[in-house]
């Protein structure tokens, strides 16, 4: 984009903006201000308390801090996170014109950055064009570390086509989902290593596969194998290239295993898993990425009763997953894989992993944890600097809040208690 922009005069460059500017204003996201979003003036930050991302303590009396006596902790990260399908419902993601989903995704990405999340990393969907919004500062928004397309099997977790659809004949367009860039279809080696370079040609940070059936699969099994190793094995190969890593959606152990044998660096979900397969994964060092999926009044509602005792065992495994990551020392951070419409419900989902560790270990992995798997991208990686801590050198995420994060973390659940949002040193929101 850079290289392109260089061949296009100031003026036209400015009017351009202006056009899309005034798109967003219509739905009040328009900034008061264009421009790259980078580092203000210095601000001294006196009085508080801090928590860096990594110790498992507060530190009192750090002078980086607001006058206040309030605590001051990391820039939160989502590590599994769906951009352009957490605001909407699932018939609007799959039937209204993409424009509007856009348009949404960009309201959503705003209120995003107000719950705390000044990161996300993006697992699944067109994501490339509100990531370059929200750099320029076109819209406010998290960091997004994007995947681009879910690169499925045909009958995967991530071929959303009607079976009156089928068969697909070469010549037939591309399905809508497909289209718009929320997911790839490829079968064989060949195809997926053509899919994956796509993804990675757009600007991949990361590449997302799907390895495994889902709890609200209308048509692959959760238990169901998805992709061989030789296929995994080749998206993985063609990431490698690049410098970047795969990540699969997958809950069982058999899946999770066949993933750690291809080279997969993270597991998503992957509620299902036995503790063999946990020390598995710790001794690969391969990442987890749980969500707390525990079949409560967050959760997605369910009427099939086969989606509903799916639901119930993957719940049984979150509070065996959270056990076993913590015994077996496996690498894992915080995700919510919100979709449809629950985007609010962020910060309560974090506030649940307190009821399994101690809330700043909660925090840890929602923090320098989260930074530590955000890391993987190595030189496909957005951003130049170190996310989720408070050190030198790292990018200034920070968050001013009201509660004390050594006894809990409720205050996450009322956005009212971010006193001060910042990211990349400009702040977003102060109420101090």
């Amino acid at each position: 984009m850079r290289r392109i922009e260089a061949d296009i005069s100031r003026r036209q460059m400015l009017g351009g903006m202006a056009a899309v500017v005034g798109m967003f204003a219509g739905f009040g996201l328009a900034p008061t201000e264009v421009r790259a979003q980078a580092s203000g003036l210095p601000v001294l930050l006196t009085n508080l308390r801090l928590f860096d991302g990594t110790t498992l303590t507060l530190r009192d009396g750090v002078e980086i801090l607001i006058e206040g006596g309030r605590t001051v902790i990391p820039g939160l990260i989502d590590t599994h996170w769906h951009t352009t399908l957490a605001s909407v419902s699932q018939i609007v993601a799959m039937t209204q014109d993409i424009g509007f989903l856009h348009l949404m995704a960009g309201k959503e990405a705003g209120a995003t950055l107000q719950r705390g999340f000044t990161t996300v990393r993006d697992v699944g969907g067109p994501a490339f064009g509100l990531q370059a919004a929200v750099d320029r500062g076109v819209i406010a928004g998290p960091r997004i570390f994007p995947a681009g397309a879910i690169i499925s099997q045909t009958s995967g977790h991530g071929d959303f086509r009607f079976q009156n659809s089928l068969p697909m004949m070469p010549a037939d367009p591309a399905d809508y989902a497909s289209a718009a860039g929320m997911s790839a279809l490829a079968d064989g080696v060949p195809e997926v290593l053509r899919r994956t370079r796509e993804q990675l040609m757009k600007g991949a940070s990361q590449i997302k596969i799907t390895a495994g059936g889902g709890v609200a699969s209308q048509y692959d099994p959760l238990e169901s194998l998805q992709f061989t190793e030789a296929e995994m094995r080749a998206t993985v190969d063609a990431a490698s290239d690049w410098g970047t890593y795969v990540c699969a959606h997958v809950y069982t152990s058999a899946g999770i295993q066949r993933c750690i044998k291809a080279g997969v660096k993270s597991i998503e979900h992957g509620q299902l898993a036995d503790e063999d397969t946990v020390r598995m994964m710790a001794d690969n060092g391969t990442w987890w990425s749980i969500q707390p999926f525990l079949a409560d009044e967050d959760a997605n509602k369910y009427t099939d009763p086969k989606a509903v005792a799916a639901q119930k065992m993957v719940a049984e495994g979150t509070m065996r997953a959270f056990e076993w990551a913590g015994k077996h020392r496996v690498n894992w951070a915080f995700g919510t894989d919100i979709l449809y419409g629950g985007g609010e419900s962020q910060g309560r989902q974090l506030t649940k992993l307190a009821r399994f560790m101690s809330p700043l270990a909660a925090l840890h992995r929602a923090t320098g944890a989260a930074g530590e798997l955000l890391a993987l991208s190595g030189g496909r990686a957005p951003y130049d600097g170190r996310l989720g801590v408070i050190a030198e050198g790292a990018l200034a995420d920070l968050l001013v809040i009201d509660g004390d994060a050594e006894a809990g973390l409720d205050w996450l659940a009322d956005t009212d208690n971010l006193r001060l949002i910042m990211k990349g040193g400009r702040m977003f929101k102060n109420s101090l």
